[in-house]
């Protein structure tokens, strides 16, 4: 018969355990405060809110409930009240920096949900370790407002892993940049001059718009976006406005996009609806010394001349016309080939008796070239 006693071979019965060990326990009872765990030991194991998790507040009835099991971290075993003092938190960080250290030598993308917004960056935590996202490396463009991450799972992969530092840094804006160079491969790989396309106005400035086409960015010249006159692309487009653009050119990873769709061209049916001869109702659009340009149509402007305005000597547009005024004239002259149209409001008056009219005529011939002046005109406007 052994000569032990009951308690010491109870006691015997029991595991040994060293603080630093990994344990297996079994949830005997919980509070909103700690969590008390039978750990195979004379004691039973004590496991605060603190190191349960580094979150706030968190009561631990919704995290565990008597029965359950769960692996803890021996952090003392004597807390002098002979009680064993567990972590879960700290062997949650120890995994973590495992887990961290795999995804940084192996350019593992992680994902994470953003658990604060700091001033100089991102806070995540992935496994109890927190990585720090610095704002230069969260987006490819610079991010004046981080606030709008706050509570949102993104992507990144581990830049520096520092275990002994505890620095552990992500970085976001390698993964846009090579998202954003297959989005452009494939694009370049799907469009064509020609093509019609789709896409969301990035940013507008006074010379056009840049237009995101899922990929790359595409300009739209203040020229091209519409057969009439743009005076300011501002008062046309706003950011984020969705368009259906035409890709007029690409050269390299450049594309020009036009809103001059050939089926609204108002050239296209302008031999009829501007036959010389006819009388036509237009808009004073601007004004030279030698003419003023009448809008008879987006796209469309007619030359009347200073000579073709009246009958009598006017020495130039503006002592008699202002812009935006609506006048009527006869088309007196059409070009299709050269877009040029030119009327006159002296033609639709009674004619001159005849030994005046010859020399009349004589007087007021006049040859203007409209598309120099126009390129001329638009010189001094980008200027």
């Amino acid at each position: 018969m052994s000569d032990l006693t009951f308690e010491q071979m109870l006691e015997e019965s029991l595991k040994t355990i060293h603080t630093g060990e990994v344990v297996e326990g079994t949830v005997i009872d919980v509070k909103p405060e700690e969590i008390i765990l039978n750990i195979g030991y004379k004691s039973d194991g004590v496991l605060t809110r603190n190191e349960y998790t580094n979150e706030p507040n968190v009561d631990l009835t919704t995290v565990a409930k008597p029965g359950d099991t769960m692996e803890v971290k021996v952090l003392k075993v004597n807390d002098g009240e002979g009680q064993v003092l567990l972590t879960y938190k700290r062997l949650a960080a120890d995994r973590g920096n495992k887990r961290i250290e795999e995804a940084y030598e192996n350019r593992e993308v992680l994902t994470a949900k953003v658990a604060q917004v700091l001033d100089g960056g991102l806070s995540v935590v992935v496994e109890e370790v927190r990585i720090f996202i610095p704002a230069s490396l969260v987006s490819d463009t610079y991010e004046k407002d981080l606030n709008k991450y706050a509570g949102q799972e993104i992507q990144f992969v581990i830049s520096e892993y520092n275990p002994k530092r505890r620095r552990y840094i992500g970085d976001r804006k390698q993964l846009i940049i090579a998202e954003k160079a297959e989005m452009q491969r494939k694009l370049f790989e799907t469009i064509k001059v020609g093509d019609t396309v789709e896409g969301t106005v990035k940013n507008v400035t006074d010379f056009g718009a840049f237009i995101d086409l899922g990929g790359c960015d595409g300009l739209l010249h203040i020229s091209e976006m519409s057969w009439g006159r743009v005076e300011n692309p501002r008062k046309v487009f706003k950011v984020d406005d969705v368009v259906k653009v035409l890709i007029k050119d690409i050269s390299g990873t450049k594309i020009a996009l036009s809103l001059k769709f050939e089926d609204s061209n108002p050239w296209k049916n302008a031999a009829d609806k501007y036959a010389i001869g006819r009388e036509v109702t237009g808009r004073v659009a601007r004004m030279t010394d030698f003419g003023a340009f009448i809008e008879l149509e987006p796209g469309i402007d007619a030359l009347l001349h200073v000579s073709q305005i009246s009958k009598e000597h006017i020495e130039k547009p503006s002592d008699v016309l202002k812009v935006g005024e609506e006048v009527t004239a006869k088309v007196v002259d059409f070009n299709e080939a050269d877009k040029k149209i030119s009327l006159s409001i002296k033609a639709m008056l009674a004619p001159e008796p005849k030994e005046d009219k010859a020399a009349e005529e004589d007087a007021d011939v006049v040859s203007v070239d409209i598309d120099a002046v126009i390129a001329r005109e638009s010189e001094e406007t980008e200027a």
